[in-house]
């Protein structure tokens, strides 16, 4: 009975951000946005667009959003697949650590070189170059016959992964000027889509048709995005005539710049932490079997695109760092709810408000991120994703360390001081926002 309330929860769920964020495409761009005009200049547009406008905006986005969707299978993917390669290959689970080390390495290296190359040269090269690394990448994985050759491989999509990410963020926050919040949230629905979708589509057809022609069948999935950026408009480039040094150092140097991006460090923290350890705390803390953990995680990755389709539409009339704070609150509330939780079924519904209270945290963020260093959009996007990442990375490590002298629980409490952490660091984002906004009108 446990399992099929859960599974009817999470479809009910998965149609409705479905449903929510197809809509959103349909309806195209709106007042105040930013679109690519026919000599390529950015341009705000704060009267109603033409048609042909119109749909040119929606092509531009609907390849964003694909490109999002690539980048969850990719995330899922190395997951979803590992059984099958050590099956095939036969390696231990050192040299299986080793691989998820090697790919996030490589994703922290694509996130680093997106932001400057785009920011120089536009997004659609760095788009292009990497979707096609990422199918490339899949189809040396499908014929992989060596350790080695997974290891190029996995290198390969973290690389391009990594960039794939940062400049579709990147590119949505400049073009959705008057909207970042909501645009950025849509993105993040469409990279659950890939992520939850992954394990489903390769656990259903596994042994129909093989592991091989599985990774063949994301290859192609992955090289659509390809086509459209091959053949839709793209906005131009901020510094054709050449990188503005000055702006690039000002901006390492701008205190703002590592307010955002620690206080992403925290929130991937917390969305790695429970996503990688949620499935050995249930069973540890509740006694839950691994089947009934394994629904309460896919609920609380599909809370978390239920939360950004909510936020999607509050974002247009809810100040950011409103958004954040609240989101905070509740994501605080819900740990200590599921660290203090007295039954199974009190674990479950905390589970559903953490995903509820962290779905809005990173997207808002950057879209905070991207209207401060707009000039600079992409170079700040890789600054702020390495810092994230690093964070993604640190904190699960971390909780192992401490459920390995103590237990599972105390290392979850990470995440409380994490929550706390970020609404620290958004109160002082706010402050600092608001004392530049009156030196700005003279009052200081």
């Amino acid at each position: 009975m446990f399992r099929l309330m859960c599974r009817e929860w999470i479809e009910g769920i998965w149609s409705a951000s479905i449903k929510h964020s197809l809509s959103s495409i349909m309806l195209g761009p709106r007042q105040g946005t930013v679109a690519p005009t026919r000599d390529g200049a950015r341009k705000h547009r704060l009267k109603k667009m033409t048609p042909k406008e119109s749909l040119r905006y929606r092509g531009l986005s609907l390849s964003i959003f694909a490109g999002a969707f690539v980048f969850g299978i990719v995330m899922a993917s190395l997951g979803a697949l590992l059984p099958g390669l050590v099956k095939k290959i036969g390696f231990d689970k050192a040299a299986a650590g080793a691989l998820f080390l090697m790919m996030n390495f490589a994703m922290l290296v694509g996130s680093l070189v997106f932001g400057p190359i785009c920011d120089r040269f536009g997004f659609r090269v760095m788009l292009l170059l990497s979707t096609s690394l990422v199918g490339a990448s899949f189809l040396s994985l499908a014929s992989a016959g060596s350790y080695a050759v997974i290891a190029g491989s996995l290198v390969g999509l973290g690389l391009g992964g990594g960039a794939l990410n940062g400049g579709t963020n990147a590119l949505l926050s400049d073009i959705s000027p008057e909207q970042r919040g909501a645009a950025l949230n849509r993105l993040g629905i469409f990279f659950g889509f890939g992520a939850l979708s992954t394990p489903f589509f390769i656990g259903a057809l596994r042994d129909r048709l093989g592991l091989e022609q599985i990774i063949y069948i994301l290859g192609i999935f992955s090289l659509i995005p390809l086509a459209l950026y091959a053949l839709i408009r793209f906005p131009a480039a901020k510094h054709s005539s050449g990188f503005p040094r000055s702006q690039f150092l000002a901006l390492l140097g701008n205190p703002a710049l590592y307010l955002f991006a620690f206080l992403l460090f925290f929130q991937s923290g917390n969305e790695f932490t429970v996503g990688g350890w949620l499935s050995t705390y249930l069973p540890e803390r509740f006694g839950i079997d691994a089947g009934r953990a394994s629904f309460l995680l896919a609920g609380y990755w599909a809370a978390i695109m239920v939360g950004r389709s909510i936020s999607s539409v509050l974002a247009r009339k809810v100040k950011p760092e409103v958004m954040v704070l609240g989101s905070v609150l509740l994501s605080l509330a819900a740990v200590a709810g599921l660290l203090l939780a007295p039954s199974q079924k009190f674990a479950a519904l905390a589970v559903v408000f953490i995903g509820l209270g962290f779905a809005a945290i990173f997207p808002t963020t950057l879209a905070q991120a991207g209207g401060t260093f707009a000039e600079l959009s992409g170079t700040a996007f890789s600054v702020i994703f390495v810092v994230a990442l690093a964070g993604g990375m640190t904190c699960p490590w971390l909780v192992g360390k401490i459920a390995q002298s103590h237990t599972v629980e105390a290392g979850m409490g990470i995440a409380i001081f994490n929550c706390a952490m970020i609404a620290l660091l958004q109160v002082a984002i706010w402050i600092r926002n608001s004392w530049a906004q009156q030196k700005a009108l003279g009052k200081y």
